[in-house]
């Protein structure tokens, strides 16, 4: 998977942003001024680190090896993704997804008001 995909992708949610508080080689994505991704666009291969319920993130890393503890996250709720091509591409956007959901959720309603008009 490129790097092209994944940030369409991302840039594609409602209210999403592209931002790089860590420096250049770490694009963070952001919903109302949220983190729900983060790709580490230098890194040989590309990861991805992305919000997760705390089960469903275990469940992930027993099923894929290529899903580790969030690198320089809380590792609860954060997955860190090595981007090599064994994970199915419905997967990897499903995940997407979920990280994205989850940050919504989070949101006040005032914040979710604000994103869905």
């Amino acid at each position: 998977m490129e790097l092209k995909q994944i940030a369409a992708y991302l840039l594609n949610k409602k209210g999403t942003t592209e931002e790089t508080p860590f420096g250049p080689e770490a694009l963070v994505y952001k919903v109302m001024g949220k983190m729900f991704a983060l790709v580490a666009w230098e890194a040989d291969p590309l990861t991805l680190t992305l919000k997760c319920e705390p089960g469903q993130a275990l469940l992930l890393r027993d099923i894929y090896p290529a899903v580790l503890p969030g690198y320089h996250m809380n590792k609860t709720h954060w997955n860190t993704i090595t981007l090599e091509g064994t994970i199915p591409a419905a997967e990897l956007w499903g995940m997407i997804d979920d990280s994205y959901e989850l940050v919504v959720q989070s949101l006040t309603r005032a914040q979710r008001a604000t994103l869905l008009s």
